[in-house]
């Protein structure tokens, strides 16, 4: 009969002597840690990190919850810094001269108004000379009412406005008038003139030597001699025309 080999599983640690498993686990004892016991310091030190943590950790939590409360009033107000931003990029200063300046306000009856002007200087600390200057009136009715001329002189304690040279008035119903020069008073809203002024409009046409409109009081006084064509009257004469040929 032959032999059969033993196909069994062996384990190599049954083989080894005594001796050998008593260094092996002497060398495995002799490398795990031994755990001591803190000492009073380290005790100490402990208690104190415990007790940072009981108010460390809240209050962060508690600014983290005002963080997001008041994150859309910081993003309110970084979007209106931006704008600020954005508007004072457009506006240059070029030889003592402001580019593109824009002056806003309201009157005595807190009506806002706003002027603007392509060039600003500054002739004195409240004299400003202005080039290609515009004027937005809200008058008392709430209309819109522009004023623009080639040049002025803004007042800025008096406020008042001082316009030269092509002097054009324009009024959402329909009201334009023309003049070389005009003195608006922004405080009380009165715009006023001692030249001529052609005035066209729904009415028909009115030329005359002078002009007052008060926006608050609802005033428009021209000083003569002048000469109003009614739209009314335009029709009659054609109408007349018409008959006589």
């Amino acid at each position: 009969m032959t032999n059969t080999p033993d196909k069994r599983p062996q384990r190599d640690d049954y083989a080894r002597s005594a001796a050998d498993n008593r260094q092996r686990r002497e060398h495995i004892a002799g490398a795990s840690i031994k755990r001591t016991p803190p000492d009073p310091v380290k005790l100490a030190r402990r208690r104190m990190v415990l007790r940072w943590a009981k108010w460390v950790l809240p209050a962060t939590a508690l600014l983290l919850l005002s963080a997001i409360a008041i994150w859309p009033e910081v993003e309110r107000l970084v979007s209106a810094n931006q704008t600020t931003i954005r508007e004072l990029s457009k506006v240059k200063i070029e030889s003592g001269n402001l580019i593109g300046a824009t002056y806003r306000g309201v009157d005595e009856h807190d009506r806002p108004f706003m002027i603007t002007a392509d060039v600003v200087h500054q002739a004195t600390d409240s004299r400003l000379d202005l080039t290609d200057p515009v004027a937005d009136i809200l008058t008392q009715g709430g209309d819109w009412l522009m004023v623009r001329s080639e040049k002025g002189v803004y007042m800025q304690h008096a406020q008042i406005l001082d316009l030269t040279g092509e002097v054009t008035l324009y009024r959402d119903d329909g009201l334009m008038m023309h003049t070389p020069i005009a003195d608006v008073d922004v405080k009380r809203s009165i715009i006023a003139s001692d030249s001529w002024v052609r005035a066209e409009g729904p009415f028909g046409v009115l030329d005359a030597q002078g002009f007052l409109l008060s926006q608050h009081e609802g005033i428009a006084q021209f000083r003569g001699p002048g000469r109003l064509i009614l739209n009314d009257d335009r029709q009659n004469d054609a109408t007349t025309g018409k008959k006589a040929s």
